[in-house]
């Protein structure tokens, strides 16, 4: 696949994941998808492998965090990398605390598919969210 055929997948995978339709954002990634988000101490941390991994942090996302995209996102190609820089605001659910994130995704196109992504974003920020209060109470 060309360059701009791989920024097309990877601007068709954020629409799926944006609009939440799972079927499509599957249909668009490797089997063997490996997908990174980097930090501790926050819902969404962790490696997800797989069909299954991604589906399991989408749906820990849609649980867990509301996120909102003030600004399209820009994507920074060079062959089968692309990078995808943005800004998200939102708030971490069972703390009712905000935060906002600037990020890159750095994504990797293999045979038309999604096979890899590694988030680049403020940990400090989504865990200092994720932090309960001494009471419990958020």
């Amino acid at each position: 696949m060309s360059t701009q055929e791989n920024v097309q997948l990877v601007k068709d995978f954020f629409a799926a994941m944006g609009s939440g339709d799972e079927q499509r954002l599957l249909s668009l990634v490797a089997e063997d998808i490996e997908w990174i988000i980097p930090g501790e101490d926050w819902p969404l941390a962790g490696t997800h492998r797989g069909h299954a991994g991604l589906s399991d942090v989408l749906q820990k996302a849609s649980e867990k965090v509301e996120t909102s995209f003030p600004e399209p996102p820009e994507f920074v190609a060079q062959g089968d990398r692309i990078l995808v820089v943005g800004f998200a605001t939102g708030k971490i659910k069972a703390t009712n605390k905000t935060f906002e994130d600037h990020w890159v995704f750095a994504v990797t196109v293999r045979n038309g598919k999604v096979t890899k992504i590694r988030e680049y974003i403020d940990t400090q920020a989504l865990a200092r969210a994720s932090e309960m209060d001494a009471s419990g109470l958020g």
